[in-house]
């Protein structure tokens, strides 16, 4: 017996240890990480949520996470859902937005049918308040699904058409998927997005993303009460002006327009892939997508994307079109109804018609191609028929201004019929669809003879160029062989040039970009030495124009009068040969009206030559450095210089055939026509970028101090945002009229600290060049909006620059929020020069240029 209650004695005993340690063991989680998760995914009516226990909701799967946070630098509290599987802050929906805690104490719990939050004092601060709608059926739950959407529901019903609340039908900023955007016809209700205040602040900002229900709905950005973007109708792939919203192999988007809802969704197809749409506080629709795989976090696509997004920035009846200078131009048949306001850039007036309609049969239709279709206000739609009937429907309907397909799948179908003023309409290089505009028969007629004498000019013109081409090849061939014969020796170096040239001029060459083999036509006229030398007056001095590291720049004059700028390549100079070779590589490929023209080369032993268009006013450091050429630089000119660049430099990251990184931007590499129209120049330091490629690396820096972004200048690493920074500095001097590099005074080390120290003092105009404040046209906002997206460029974190398109829409909006500029990189390089390195270079009192071979490894991210 007595061994028995021993054996209990000691089992009682191992029964209240074991109890005691359990508790210590909860305790000690409890101090030492008071932050930890309910272990499922429900609160019950018994259960409440405090900011003093730090407890959370996980969804299932782990992906969201429900709980109060305090965002940024903020003091206040919310309560809100966030990614808990991204290591960055992404908060997906805030409950109390507009009703913060100012302090640390709030509780969420379940109020009869209701969840509410409370303050200190228990007040509720928000609700999602529900009536009651007769007896209870059962106790309350929330939950956390794992889609992200929390709702509120009856404990013994879990199908989605029983909830009581559900968050996705209230979202903030950000557009979840499975979440619907739009209206519900049942309920009446809206769904749609608003902008947090500040990135700081999650209380209801300036900009929203609202779907209009009309007969051919489609979304809108609005600043408060004023519109800032359209997104187009639906076309049956995308809306129609989202080119960029591009099909992605892991989501699909779906727009649902029936007798219960109209409203755009998305899913995605790749569960390890997370996508969100969300509205920023400066006025941006982004989808942002996260790859959980390699944590890499991608900006997908945004709207606006440029100047022509913004909503009516060109009048009715006329479009935009970023290539034209200016952007906005009338369509055929129509003319601009203010004259002088698009002699000065401004189509916001529009265009009207050169000869009235007859509402008859001889009205006739100008098919636009790759067009974003004009405001629906004002649409009749029917989808059950094809696009010949709906131009029958039109032309009986004297209203109708112009048609197009209301789905552009399997050839197109269903229609859309135009009944006033074609607004807000632009055109794409790719992407957009066929609009079908109303002109009378006077204006077809014109077109069809027009038309008749240009594809007439166009047949003799490809015939005499046959001719001749075939005559100068001839010719070409016989020197050649004539050369040959009287060669008897290379050197390795001669050889090497050689070959390379030949692989460059030769017609068909072979371009690799993104592990691709692309074969392209490269042909680019041949002139002959002879007449570059007749033209030059046998390379005179007073025809020479300039001198860089690549050799010297002439003028020239050819027999017909037209006038040349010849860059004659350095013989002695094995860089030159590389860069020269880069130069006709690209630029015979990119045509802009930013970007200097190339009309031909020259090729002739060891002479080896670049034929541009000759631009009257010479480069942008002749004007800009000077007294007297900065004193004919009021602000307008000024301010369509640095939009000129800035389409340019676009043009080259994002609209051209290929992504390519100038790496040298500089005011002497900008030169100006006799309009002072600016076209980028001097492109022999530039690299072409895959699509996929956003940034890399090179063992040697070429470029100009001073221009050179930190990362570049330091680390050598090189991509678009490297461009944002060498503009930013030129925006700087085009507005101060000094250099950067070059710029001391007792304070400053350079410009850009000199404008950076202003700009916080509150005294951004000090820096601003005089002759510009001294004129009365001088609008004192535009500049300083000018000075802040200049500094916005030259940060010092590329990650914080912004993209080429979004400085262009901020330079030629004035609604359009811009952020506030963080501190600029200092760096001016002057001890990065390798003392062994076989550079040639460009000095002069203040800038120095660096031109090497590099070698680059190019790696996608």
């Amino acid at each position: 017996m007595i061994v028995v209650r021993e054996m209990r004695g000691f089992r009682n005993i191992y029964h209240y240890s074991y109890t005691f340690s359990f508790l210590l063991v909860f305790v000690m989680s409890i101090l030492i990480c008071p932050a930890f998760s309910i272990n499922v995914n429900i609160l019950s009516s018994t259960e409440s949520l405090t900011i003093s226990n730090n407890r959370t909701i996980v969804s299932p799967g782990g992906l969201f996470e429900l709980g109060f946070f305090k965002p940024g630098t903020s003091s206040r509290w919310y309560l809100g859902i966030w990614y808990k599987k991204i290591p960055e802050e992404a908060f997906v929906w805030v409950a109390n937005r507009d009703s913060p805690l100012f302090n640390a104490i709030g509780t969420l719990k379940i109020s009869d049918t209701n969840l509410v939050l409370l303050d200190h004092s228990s007040t509720p601060v928000w609700s999602t308040n529900l009536s009651t709608r007769g007896v209870v059926r059962s106790s309350v739950v929330a939950e956390l699904l794992a889609n992200g959407n929390f709702v509120l529901r009856y404990s013994n019903n879990s199908d989605p058409s029983g909830f009581l609340w559900q968050s996705f039908h209230f979202p903030t900023d950000t557009l979840l998927p499975q979440m619907k955007l739009g209206w519900d016809r049942k309920t009446g209700r809206n769904t749609f997005l608003r902008s947090w205040r500040s990135p700081d602040d999650p209380s209801s900002g300036a900009f929203s993303y609202k779907l209009e229900t009309r007969s051919f709905p489609e979304f809108f950005i609005w600043n408060t009460d004023a519109p800032m973007y359209r997104s187009g109708p639906w076309d049956g792939v995308r809306f129609n002006g989202m080119v960029e919203m591009k099909e992605l192999g892991y989501m699909v988007s779906n727009f649902t327009d029936n007798r219960e809802e109209i409203a755009y969704t998305f899913q995605m197809t790749k569960h390890h892939i997370y996508s969100r749409l969300t509205m920023s506080p400066t006025g941006y629709l982004q989808q942002i997508t996260f790859i959980e795989k390699n944590e890499n976090r991608i900006l997908s696509w945004f709207s606006p994307m440029d100047q022509c997004d913004v909503y009516k920035v060109c009048g009715p009846y006329s479009y935009c079109y970023m290539s034209t200078s200016p952007l906005c131009n009338c369509i055929q048949g129509f003319e601009p109804k203010i004259w002088r306001a698009w002699e000065l850039k401004d189509g916001t007036s529009g265009c009207v018609r050169k000869t009235r309609l007859s509402c008859g049969s001889g009205d006739g239709f100008l098919r636009l191609e790759k067009m974003k279709l004009p405001n629906t206000t004002f649409t009749i739609v029917d989808r059950s028929i094809d696009v010949k009937e709906c131009e029958e429907r039109c032309r009986n309907n004297c209203n109708c201004t112009a048609f197009a397909n209301a789905d552009i799948r399997h050839g197109g179908s269903g229609c859309v019929i135009w009944t006033g003023e074609l607004m807000d309409i632009r055109n794409y290089p790719a992407g957009g669809q066929n609009l079908y505009v109303r002109l009378a028969a006077a204006d077809l007629v014109k077109k069809k003879k027009i038309g008749g004498k240009i594809i007439g000019l166009i047949i003799v013109g490809i015939s005499i160029m046959l001719l001749l081409s075939f005559i100068m090849f001839c010719f070409w061939r016989r020197r050649k062989q004539k050369r040959a014969r009287d060669i008897t020796a290379h050197t390795v170096c001669q050889k090497r040039n050689q070959d390379l040239l030949k692989n460059l001029m030769v017609m068909s060459s072979i371009r690799h970009l993104s592990g691709e083999n692309e074969r392209e036509e490269l042909e680019l006229p041949l002139i002959e030495l002879e007449a570059i030398i007749l033209a030059t007056k046998n390379f005179s001095e007073c025809n020479k124009l300039g001198r860089g590291g690549f050799g010297i720049v002439y003028k020239g004059r050819l027999p017909d009068g037209h006038e040349i700028a010849v860059k004659r390549l350095s013989k002695m100079s094995l860089q030159g040969t590389d860069e020269f070779m880069n130069e006709v590589r690209l630029i015979a490929r990119l045509q802009h009206i930013n970007l200097v023209r190339l009309l031909g080369c020259c090729i002739d032993g060891d002479e080896k030559m670049l034929i541009y268009e000759y631009l009257e006013n010479l480069s942008l450091d002749s004007h800009l450095f000077d007294k007297t050429g900065s004193s004919k630089l009021d602000w307008q000119k000024r301010f369509d210089i640095i939009n000129g660049i800035a389409r340019g430099l676009l043009y080259l990251h994002q609209d051209s055939r290929f992504r390519i990184i100038h790496r040298d931007l500089k005011a002497s590499n900008v030169l100006l026509d006799k309009d002072m129209t600016p076209k980028i120049s001097d492109f022999g330091m530039a690299r072409i970028f895959g699509r996929d490629e956003t940034e890399a690396n090179t063992r040697k820096v070429v470029g100009t101090y001073g221009y050179m972004s930190p990362e570049y200048a330091m680390d050598g690493i090189f991509s678009m945002k490297s461009d944002v920074f060498s503009f930013g500095v030129l925006l700087l001097e085009i507005i101060s009229s000094k250099r950067n590099k070059g710029f001391y005074n007792s304070n400053d080390l350079n410009l850009l600290g000199c404008v950076w120290r202003n700009w916080k003092e509150g005294k951004g105009l000090e820096i601003v060049d005089p002759i510009i404040i001294d004129s009365s046209s001088s609008p004192p906002h535009e500049i300083l909006r000018c000075i802040q997206i200049g500094l916005l460029c030259v940060q010092e974190r590329a990650e914080d620059r912004p993209i080429m398109s979004a400085v262009v829409l901020m330079l030629g909006s004035e609604t359009t929020a811009i952020p506030q500029p963080k501190p600029p990189g200092y760096c001016v390089g002057r001890s990065l020069l390798d003392s062994d390195s076989s550079s040639s270079k460009q000095r002069d009192d203040e800038s120095c240029t660096v031109n090497q071979i590099t070698l680059s490894v190019i790696e996608a991210r």
